[in-house]
């Protein structure tokens, strides 16, 4: 891969994905890319959260990362969230495609990878047009249920999902995410599902052939990483490995202890930030 190829290019516009039109950030090296990757944010995340890793990508190792915000959330937020009926697999089954797409069409000789953080790795195995993805890697994405974590933090995610939070969410119309300490507003019905699938001890699976196609990573050939983080308390490395068997066998497991890099923490979220840049190179395999 290449290194030290200069300062990146960045550039902004907007796609469409079904009936909406999604912000983007497109960061690319000064030549031809290598690898044309997609990075899908956690639930709540903002693209610009994602800003130093892909700058980082193109200006170090000659790839192209497309960040983009998922309707109604962030910089494609349009109207009031309140009158919003986006769910969160409107966000994996049309605007996660839709970026592919957009990548795809922008460079069509480059390879395609996608790197999905938390929710942008979870529902890979059930999206459309998965056979054009060369790699997949799913950093801190699994099933988790509220009794997986661990405590204290359990404590915390038992008032997120049946304490005074779904009240506000009711009231509001909306998720109050700036009140409540989550970081960021969501749409009501993105509440509601992921509410309903982390407190299911099977997540969205009940629901496969029902309200979602059903999971079948074996359409793409693409290889699967599945990165674990020993200190995420929000979707512990079991849940991450159960992930990893609904990809399939051949998807690889790797764990990864923050202190081997010379890390304190790195968690759920750190591992995108630039003050834990040490570990990126992993994040890609290298």
């Amino acid at each position: 891969m290449l290194d030290g190829t200069g300062a990146a290019m960045v550039e902004d516009f907007r796609f469409r994905a079904g009936p909406a039109e999604l912000s983007a950030r497109l960061y690319r090296p000064q030549g031809e890319p290598s690898v044309a990757v997609v990075l899908n944010s956690a639930t709540g995340v903002p693209r610009d959260y994602y800003a130093h890793f892909a700058r980082w990508l193109a200006e170090n190792r000659g790839m192209a990362c497309l960040t983009y915000d998922y309707r109604d959330f962030g910089h494609s937020l349009s109207g009031r969230l309140k009158d919003s009926p986006v769910t969160m697999a409107d966000w994996a089954l049309i605007d996660m495609p839709a970026a592919r797409a957009e990548m795809r069409r922008r460079f069509p000789g480059a390879p395609l990878w996608v790197i999905g953080h938390s929710v942008g790795g979870m529902l890979g195995p059930v999206q459309p047009g998965i056979e054009e993805i060369d790699r997949m890697i799913c950093v801190c994405a699994g099933l988790v249920h509220h009794g997986d974590h661990p405590w204290p933090y359990q404590a915390l995610a038992r008032m997120f999902w049946f304490g005074h939070v779904p009240l506000l969410v009711r009231v509001m119309g909306f998720l109050p995410g700036r009140m409540v300490g989550f970081g960021a507003d969501l749409p009501p019905q993105v509440y509601w599902q992921w509410r309903k699938w982390c407190t299911s001890r099977d997540s969205y699976l009940p629901e496969a052939g029902i309200n979602l196609p059903e999971p079948d990573w074996g359409r793409s050939a693409a290889p699967v990483d599945m990165i674990a983080f020993a200190d995420d308390q929000v979707i512990p490395p079991k849940c991450v490995w159960r992930l990893a068997d609904v990809y399939g066998a051949d998807a690889s497991r790797r764990q990864i202890d923050p202190t081997a890099y010379g890390l304190r923490q790195v968690g759920h979220l750190g591992a995108f930030t630039r003050r834990n840049a040490a570990v990126w190179p992993a994040l890609i395999g290298e």
